[in-house]
């Protein structure tokens, strides 16, 4: 699927937009872990949040990381081989994983939890301050 670049004469300085989008499909094929996000509403104490849940049966704490690499959230999960282990059938395997969320400018990880095999991670999405600013218009003869 070709997506068209942002080259509208209208668009100026959406270039890392383009950038982020690219990025995005790259990583967008890779099916695991699976994944939901829900929107949380707002309430009358807390803003409204995001939550990033993750299936992550057989992974203990200790396997997994959660990072802030610049704008993007990366979730990491390594196991290792038991060698002590003799399986007449091995149906599970020990896998690693990476999986990375672009966030968008003002996005705050509150924080991740684990339990029963699935990993959340809450983000808060802050209220966009309206601004409006008078441009004067020199007058130059």
């Amino acid at each position: 699927m070709s997506r068209p670049p942002l080259n509208s004469p209208f668009l100026l300085g959406f270039d890392e937009i383009e950038r982020a989008l690219d990025r995005v499909a790259r990583t967008a094929s890779d099916g695991y872990p699976p994944y939901n996000i829900e929107r949380i509403p707002r309430s009358d104490s807390a803003p409204e949040l995001l939550r990033i849940t993750l299936a992550v049966a057989g992974f203990t704490r200790d396997q997994l990381d959660v990072s802030l690499e610049e704008n993007q959230l990366v979730i990491r999960g390594r196991q290792t081989e038991e060698r002590e282990r003799h399986f007449l059938h091995r149906g599970i395997a020990a896998r690693q994983f990476q999986r990375a969320f672009l966030l968008a400018e003002g996005m705050q990880v509150l924080g991740a939890d684990l339990v029963n095999g699935l990993l959340s991670i809450d983000l808060a999405r802050p209220e966009p301050e309206r601004v409006i600013k008078k441009i004067e218009i020199v007058a130059r003869d």
